[in-house]
């Protein structure tokens, strides 16, 4: 990873319960990672998919009308898919 051969010059103080520390180095340990550098991957990994959500994409007016055309569709009925999905699942049997 990048960012844990980069220089780190800046502090994140934090205060937790005892409950909560335990549990953060117990996943440490299981991870072999030391306890910064699994809060730190931890909470980058979470900022990464919470800013995914946020990211805006651009595309051509034509793509997008052949997007919009695509969804507009009405759906084609799959034989196969529908006899999977009427079969009782396997967590069922």
């Amino acid at each position: 990873m990048a960012t844990a051969l980069a220089t780190r010059t800046h502090r994140i103080n934090l205060r937790t319960t005892k409950k909560r520390k335990s549990l953060l180095e117990r996943g440490a340990v299981a991870s072999g990672q030391n306890l910064s550098e699994f809060v730190l991957s931890s909470a980058q990994e979470k900022a990464e998919m919470v800013l995914a959500d946020q990211n805006r994409f651009v595309i051509s007016p034509a793509k997008w009308d052949a997007f919009v055309t695509a969804l507009e569709k009405p759906a084609t009925r799959r034989e196969q898919l529908a006899r999977l999905m009427s079969e009782p699942s396997v967590l069922e049997r």
